[in-house]
């Protein structure tokens, strides 16, 4: 058994983006089985509709995508305890906490982030890698 993925929300929206490699990348890691949140399908379907403008048809497709490409696990209140836990001790944001959170919770061994430290470890278990590097 390999070990489990987690991938957060700007990882994904690289798919939309133009930059040599990054939206391949985004696509290889889309189609990789990976464990995201209900978290990260909100922030994603959000940023289509406001940042990226995209329509509404064109921003849920974009979720369902997701939701249909990766294990999509709820938060759930001990996801939140726990990203409290995270944010007091390391000083992330509770955003970026819960996400790590829900790496934690679902016993992934890996983060794929832009948002975070490369080759930081969290809680002796957790590795956040960027993909892009």
């Amino acid at each position: 058994m390999t070990d489990r993925i987690f991938v957060d929300s700007n990882v994904f929206m690289y798919i939309f983006s133009d930059i040599d490699g990054y939206r391949e990348r985004a696509l290889t890691i889309l189609d990789g089985n990976h464990v995201i949140s209900t978290q990260v399908v909100n922030e994603n379907v959000y940023a289509c509709l406001k940042r990226l403008k995209l329509s509404k048809r064109e921003s849920f497709e974009h979720g369902e995508r997701l939701m249909s490409n990766c294990e999509v696990k709820t938060i759930s209140v001990e996801d939140i305890h726990k990203a409290f836990f995270v944010s007091k001790k390391y000083g992330f944001s509770f955003w970026d906490s819960l996400i790590l959170a829900s790496a934690l919770q679902n016993k992934c061994k890996t983060l794929y982030t832009e948002d975070l430290q490369h080759k930081q470890i969290i809680e002796k278990t957790l590795t956040i890698i960027n993909p892009f590097i």
